[in-house]
């Protein structure tokens, strides 16, 4: 398991409501004013830290960090290695923004994400005649979940409200349940040639039996199918 922990955006914004109070009530146009409502400002973020500590989550390991490093001289396929370069970088930076991003939904989603796309890309390193099937994923819709990601904690840590930012915010919010639903996809469709030959091996199968008279049912348990002992 991997350790994470995610500060807790509460403290700054006690801090924030004791500079807007402070300005109400009191003036603020000497030093000696900035230095009290700094003071006040310490005293209330280490109060705040107390009362709303940083949260602490672990997630699974990845199979990036099973991963073992090649033997000395053993050769290593460049696809497989961009593959998992391309991994570990993806899923770098979802944990970054993870860890960055408070909210709680927005978190799982993130977590999900990192999941599906290790697996994703775990599948066509182990399969890597798979991996035209990817270049979309690679190129475009992974980069850019990472890009809207990151457009999306810039915003929210600019810690105000507008109508260009809300209405930002909510799209990215809405497209990351829309990105899930993708991302499960694609690495379902990872699956269809070994689910279509396991079809196919079971239908192949379940002629054979049937043709020597295999798939019928079975004699039950003390029935007259077979010979009987006398005593």
């Amino acid at each position: 398991m991997t350790t994470h922990k995610k500060a807790s955006v509460l403290p700054i914004y006690l801090v924030g409501l004791v500079w807007l109070s402070y300005a109400l009530l009191f003036p603020l146009r000497a030093p000696l004013h900035y230095a009290l409502c700094a003071g006040l400002s310490l005293i209330t973020f280490v109060a705040g830290k107390a009362i709303f500590p940083d949260e602490v989550y672990q997630t699974p390991d990845t199979a990036r960090e099973k991963h073992q490093e090649p033997k000395k001289g053993e050769k290593v396929d460049p696809q497989v290695a961009a593959l998992q370069k391309e991994k570990d970088r993806a899923i770098s930076e979802l944990r970054r923004l993870n860890d960055a991003i408070p909210d709680e939904k927005i978190s799982a989603q993130i977590d999900h994400l990192e999941e599906v796309t290790g697996k994703i890309i775990d599948y066509v390193i182990a399969h890597p005649e798979q991996k035209p099937q990817i270049s979309r994923f690679l190129d475009y819709f992974l980069p850019t979940t990472i890009k809207l990601l990151n457009a999306y904690d810039r915003m929210d840590s600019a810690g105000i409200s507008g109508s260009n930012i809300n209405t930002t915010k909510q799209k990215v919010e809405q497209m990351l349940d829309t990105l899930c639903t993708a991302f499960d996809k694609q690495l379902d469709s990872l699956f269809g040639d070994e689910a279509l030959d396991i079809s196919t091996d079971i239908t192949v199968m379940e002629n054979l039996l049937a043709q020597e008279g295999l798939s019928g049912p079975s004699t039950p348990t003390g029935g007259t199918g077979g010979p009987t002992l006398e005593l």
